[in-house]
């Protein structure tokens, strides 16, 4: 196994985990609900009176957060990103993504951060369903095409 020097990054990976769980934490005892992007996603196609200001937020903040980085950091902190994959590859992803989600009743966040912080035995199924998924998945695209 080789590791990749340029992109190994656990500090910025413990200090992302840290934040989430933290968020996730926050969010269930302050608002008692699960911290699940597909289901604060998908609350907005279902809205109930008086929930949807909270969800729209939400959502804002999450896609405001790295313009206001961006503001925050100096220009040379982070690297660009560079995903290999074309519009099509990103938009089938999403959409597979968005159906697994579905079908699996829930989100990484959902399930990975928040469903296995309570030892939901449901959630430990899913995580290791979506993780195994993508491990495959990597692994078929990286060495059989």
């Amino acid at each position: 196994m080789v590791i990749d020097w340029v992109h190994f990054t656990p500090w910025a990976s413990l200090g992302g985990g840290l934040v989430l769980g933290l968020a996730a934490a926050m969010f269930i005892l302050l608002n008692g609900r699960i911290l699940g992007i597909s289901g604060i996603l998908g609350g907005l196609l279902s809205p109930r009176l008086g929930d949807m200001g909270w969800r729209i937020s939400f959502l804002l903040g999450m896609a405001a957060a790295p313009t206001v980085f961006a503001w925050l950091t100096p220009a040379d902190f982070l690297a660009e990103p560079r995903i290999e994959a074309g519009y099509a590859l990103i938009v089938a992803a999403g959409l597979l993504v968005g159906l697994g989600t579905r079908y699996g009743s829930g989100c990484t966040s959902g399930h990975g951060v928040c469903g296995l912080s309570r030892l939901s035995p449901r959630s430990l199924v899913a995580t290791l369903t979506f993780m195994g998924a993508g491990f495959a998945i990597v692994f078929v695209v990286r060495h059989l095409f």
